[in-house]
């Protein structure tokens, strides 16, 4: 499985929750905190992100970057002939 994670720039989001409305895996949520500007900021709640980007691509702010571990290989390597 795909594994990813995200980065919210806190002072940005302004918590419309679009965010976690488009999550499939249901890993994020809004934080307990508030930001500079008064707004609950998005933020992962569990390590079940898959990295699909459907956040970022709702978020009206840009304010999500999404990262994802690189797939493995499972191309076989070929012995060295000597």
């Amino acid at each position: 499985m795909i594994r990813g994670t995200i980065a919210v720039e806190k002072e940005i989001c302004k918590g419309c929750e679009l965010c976690i409305e488009a999550c499939p895996q249901d890993c994020m949520e809004l934080s307990q905190g508030l930001n500079r500007k008064g707004y609950r900021h998005a933020q992962l709640k569990t390590d079940t992100c898959t990295g699909c980007v459907n956040c970022a691509l709702v978020c009206p702010d840009s304010a999500i970057t999404v990262y994802r571990q690189p797939k493995p290989s499972t191309r076989k390597l070929q012995p060295a002939i000597a």
